[in-house]
Parts: structure tokens; sequence; C-alpha cells
């Protein structure tokens, strides 16, 4: 048989191509929110990070969500995913 192929992704913060399954999903949904998708499949732009405190701070100060989401973030929000990230 075959083997399967894995999905990779970048990480935001580190820049490193991982497995999707290792990373965390951030997702701008339809209405305009943007929130941490631990199933990987809601609907909307998302983009991925390692479950790392040190990547999420590394892409928020690159401001790498606004480019990858084509959404500015506040300041509120992204504590808001910080304490997400740190809590899960």
């Amino acid at each position: 048989m075959k083997p399967r192929k894995i999905p990779m992704r970048m990480c935001l913060g580190c820049q490193q191509m991982r497995p999707k399954k290792e990373l965390i999903r951030v997702v701008r949904t339809p209405e305009g929110t943007v929130e941490l998708d631990p199933t990987g499949k809601r609907n909307g732009r998302g983009a991925h990070l390692c479950p790392q405190i040190d990547c999420f701070r590394a892409a928020s100060k690159g401001r790498r969500y606004e480019k990858a989401l084509g959404i500015e973030l506040s300041p509120e929000v992204l504590l808001q995913l910080e304490g997400k990230l740190v809590s899960s």
C-alpha cells in the first residue's frame, strides 16, 4: 500500500512546516470575528500556529495575523486569543 500523505502547514510564529495535526488553527469567521479553532474545520479564512506561547508572540509582533487573515486585530483580541492558547 502507498503511504498516506500528511498535510503540512507553516506556523505563523516560527515559520516552520509541520504536520497540520500538531498546529492550532486561528480562523476569521464569515462574521468577521477571530477565534481559535481546535477542530481545524470551521468556516472562514485560517492560519496555523504552534501551540507554544513564543510562536504566538512572534506572530503578533511581526503582524503576521493581519497579513494571513486579512483583517486588523485589536490588542484586546490578541490578549483574548493568548489567554485561550495558554488555557488549552
